[in-house]
């Protein structure tokens, strides 16, 4: 999936309308003088040129103005904006040619020659504005047809008046007629065969899969692409541990940590599911709410909204904490060939963070959930809470690599812990908002919240922040720097949320933590919660819960394997299959235009 979003770098974006319809007006008003000026150099000709170029522009902004107002009203994507721009591609296309056919049946005085070159470049022109049409429109077959080949009929009228002698006409015509179908056939054969690839793999045409995509990204609409990975989904059990930290009789902070994946992408399925979470619990217990990153991946990104509100409400009804313990062991850290395992026992209990940093990390494999917990009930403990701090990012992540180690970490540092005796403890919480950047920057809206535990006088601060990964160098930047409040341990941490992702059309689609945020300022607003949770340390009880929700929908290992291959396959496949079909079909145009 990732690969999917990194094709946004490959993405642009449109001028704006008023700048559209100016080049729009340029193109046509100098597509009209230098068709005529090789006919007549006089200023007669010139002036009938201008007034072929006023022709050419009100016929244009007549044709968007029906097509996206009238044809197309109801379309999601195709907005006068986008329509225009399509005119504008389609214009200059229609300019070359004109230039080539001018200056060919000059020198041959032939102007047979120049509806035939003619026909070939509206041949061009109107396999474009097919295959946009189709690719972009949610509307009826026959409503894309008639607006891809309005504008360009539209605008070829002109030409054939301002160049064709009426005797010539009939021919002119027939050669456009045959051009309309060659460029239709063309099109509907690209189609169909880039098709078969999503249909073979998931039963789901690639072109419903592409104009789903773009409707995400042009207009924000998640429901068009939803709707397919509900169709592809599969129900699974997710995990969900709480902790939860109270002082006297309040609730001072929680910690959830679900194995469900933020993503896909953007707002669709559950990509902003931590900060969901967040607020949902803020709202119901009236505490500090960190969701860091579960050890999860891709597989289990929920389906839709719909799955995402089905999740919260389960958490929200089991977010009721009755037992608590009132001690715990100190934080205590090991690493062994390069992972780093964090681990703190609350009770039966056992919290651990799991880093590659400085190196590298993404998803961790799902496999090692049971490890740790195999691990953590050999010692005796009830439960285990693995989190993927998901805190460097620098290069390749290779994760077969990664599970020997993190294995090897995992197993030491619960059997480390398990030797400390527990002792009562103190706990503060706080959580900023940053203002100076947020989504475009990388920054969900979580924020920044940190939870400070300190057993016997040695202070361990968890942060969290709501983000996809962090740049290299930075974790180890924040941490000293909470040294320097008397914060002598802990561990930073990101929730994985993709409500970054596919916002900046950069080589990614988002930007990690700190790529583009300040990295003082950030440590400022990270260092203000910490002190504010330092502020309010109190006597703590801590407890714990897990629940198993049933029957939620994810996207599946299955369906993410074959969605990523569709993404790569079917680039490959329109770039070679284009490369092909649109020459070949142009050639046999040719020759039957020039046998006549």
């Amino acid at each position: 999936m990732e690969r999917a979003v990194s094709r946004y770098s490959l993405l642009f974006t449109l001028p704006t309308y008023t700048k559209i319809v100016a080049y729009l007006c340029i193109q046509c008003f100098a597509t009209g003088v230098i068709g005529q000026l090789p006919l007549s150099t006089s200023l007669q000709g010139f002036a009938w040129g201008l007034a072929l170029g006023g022709l050419f522009f009100a016929t244009t902004l007549i044709a968007n103005y029906v097509t996206s107002n009238i044809i197309l009203r109801k379309d999601f994507i195709l907005s006068p904006r986008r329509c225009s721009f399509i005119s504008l591609v389609s214009n200059l296309i229609i300019t070359g040619f004109v230039c080539v056919a001018v200056l060919v049946s000059s020198w041959l005085g032939d102007i047979g020659v120049w509806s035939k070159i003619m026909a070939i470049g509206f041949f061009a022109t109107m396999s474009l504005s097919f295959l946009v049409f189709s690719v972009l429109s949610f509307m009826s077959s026959s409503r894309i047809l008639l607006a891809a080949a309005l504008q360009p009929v539209l605008f070829l009228i002109p030409l054939l008046i301002g160049y064709v002698p009426f005797e010539a006409l009939g021919y002119s015509v027939l050669y456009i007629i045959l051009a309309i179908l060659a460029a239709f056939i063309s099109v509907q054969i690209f189609i169909a065969d880039l098709n078969t690839l999503g249909t073979k793999a998931l039963g789901i045409p690639s072109v419903k899969m592409f104009k789903a995509f773009l409707a995400n990204w042009t207009e924000g609409l998640e429901k068009p692409f939803e709707d397919i990975l509900e169709q592809l989904s599969e129900e699974r059990n997710i995990t969900v541990s709480f902790i939860a930290f109270k002082t006297g009789d309040k609730l001072k902070a929680v910690m959830v940590v679900p194995t469900v994946h933020p993503g896909p992408f953007k707002n669709i399925g559950s990509s902003a599911i931590p900060s969901l979470i967040q607020t949902a619990l803020e709202k119901k217990l009236g505490c500090i709410v960190s969701v860091p990153h579960g050890i999860s991946g891709h597989e289990l990104d929920l389906a839709s909204q719909a799955q995402n509100q089905k999740l919260i409400e389960q958490i929200i009804k089991a977010a009721e904490f009755d037992v608590f313990d009132a001690e715990a062991t100190p934080f205590v850290t090991n690493k062994v060939e390069g992972a780093t395992a964090g681990c703190q026992i609350f009770g039966d209990y056992v919290l651990i963070m799991l880093t590659l940093a400085p190196e590298t990390m993404e998803d961790l494999p799902l496999e090692l959930n049971e490890v740790i917990l195999q691990e953590a009930k050999q010692k005796g403990l009830s439960w285990a809470a693995a989190i993927d701090a998901h805190n460097s990012i620098q290069g390749p992540f290779d994760a077969e690599k990664t599970i020997e180690p993190v294995k090897k970490a995992s197993k030491a540092i619960i059997e480390h812990a398990s030797g400390y005796k527990q002792l009562c403890f103190e706990a503060g919480a706080a959580k900023v908002t940053p203002t100076d950047f947020g989504i475009k920057e990388g920054l969900g809206p979580g924020g920044i919240t940190v939870i400070v535990v300190k057993t016997n006088g040695v202070a361990t601060a968890y942060v969290t922040i709501d983000g996809n990964n962090m740049v290299y160098g930075l974790r180890e930047k924040i941490l000293a720097s909470l040294l320097e409040l008397g914060i002598s341990r802990g561990e930073v941490l990101t929730t994985d949320t993709h409500i970054v992702n596919a916002i900046v059309m950069n080589e990614r689609g988002y930007y990690p933590i700190g790529e583009v945020i300040d990295h003082q300022k950030l440590i400022e607003d990270i260092n203000k919660a910490a002190t504010q949770a330092l502020g309010n340390l109190e006597p703590a009880e801590v407890s714990w819960r897990r629940e198993v929700i049933q029957g939620i929908r994810v996207i599946g290992e299955r369906q993410i394997d074959k969605l990523s291959l569709i993404v790569d396959e079917g680039a490959k496949r329109a770039k070679k299959t284009s490369t092909v079909i649109f020459p070949a079909i142009g050639l046999v145009l040719a020759i039957l235009l020039f046998l006549f």
